[in-house]
């Protein structure tokens, strides 16, 4: 997950060319501000710098990320004042569609708390996997995994996140654990999809290669929700987002099954109709779920 003071500390040093220059800047030693750097790549997994003695070049891979960085900043900005403001500047309906998952075992929780800060704001929260047509259907912001192929519409992406193959403790003790991606062809596999075909064909990499398997089970369904009740349950393997399973990862309730490879890349975006600038609510909502992403990336 990335952190608001690595955004902060990569603009300014994109900005000043000098990373001395940028830890100054932000009261930072410069060892700790170099370290930061080099956690932000190990994270996206690129070089951002081109480094010299006297400065820091951006790579092209920086100057792309760039923009975003800036984005992310920019809009948590937003976010902070406005919660700052107070409760009576957010108030009204706000309309937000999600991922089943993400809507149950995520979103709910916090939009308990967020709407505790605001007691004057009312929520109608849509859990469904399918496509939503957020210009024709009456929502005010929606949230999505992965990455959008309409430009028509406005994103932000909350935080890095990738999908992890998980299973249950009790589901081990009886099958065993796969020791290796491809062993997952023999075991129960649970498929995620809107179609009789599913989600079947699994993908990771170990930095180097990607590896890739076909999977089958006796169970699927187009609610991710469920996918997730049954991995917990122990009915078989499943492959999730990680930010749906942290809880349950953090309490035992599923384990990892190969935490040394990277599952696809999964990110989180909140997407809104480009025909109107998100409402007040809307943006300081997206502000209060980038805060808790990040936070969860410290647990």
């Amino acid at each position: 997950m990335f952190h608001l003071a690595e955004l902060q500390l990569f603009i300014q040093t994109a900005q000043l060319g000098s990373l001395t220059k940028a830890a100054q800047n932000l009261g930072l030693l410069v060892a700790t501000a170099s370290a930061s750097i080099k956690r932000l790549e190990r994270t996206l997994e690129c070089r951002l710098f081109e480094r010299s003695t006297r400065s820091m070049r951006l790579t092209p891979q920086g100057e792309s990320f760039l923009r975003y960085a800036r984005d992310a900043v920019d809009t948590l900005d937003r976010g902070i004042v406005l919660l700052r403001e107070g409760a009576q500047n957010i108030s009204g309906l706000l309309r937000i569609s999600a991922p089943s998952d993400v809507g149950r075992h995520v979103l709910q929780p916090w939009l308990d708390e967020f709407q505790e800060r605001h007691p004057e704001l009312r929520v109608h929260l849509q859990c469904v996997d399918r496509f939503v047509d957020i210009f024709q259907e009456p929502f005010d912001m929606t949230f999505r995994y992965g990455r959008l192929r309409d430009s028509s519409y406005i994103s932000q992406t909350l935080g890095a996140n990738r999908r992890v193959i998980v299973a249950s403790p009790s589901y081990l003790a009886r099958h065993g654990l796969p020791g290796r991606i491809e062993d997952l062809a023999d075991h129960n596999c649970l498929i995620h999809g809107l179609d009789a075909g599913g989600f079947n064909t699994w993908r990771l990499t170990d930095r180097r290669r990607a590896v890739q398997v076909k999977v089958h089970g006796n169970r699927s369904s187009d609610d991710g929700a469920l996918i997730h009740a049954w991995a917990v349950a122990g009915a078989g393997i499943a492959y999730k987002s990680r930010l749906d399973v942290h809880a349950e990862l953090a309490n035992g309730r599923l384990v990892n099954l190969f935490p040394h490879l990277l599952g696809e890349d999964w990110p989180l975006r909140v997407v809104y109709p480009h025909r109107a600038s998100p409402s007040p609510a809307a943006r300081a909502l997206t502000g209060f779920v980038r805060e808790k992403i990040a936070a969860l990336g410290n647990a």
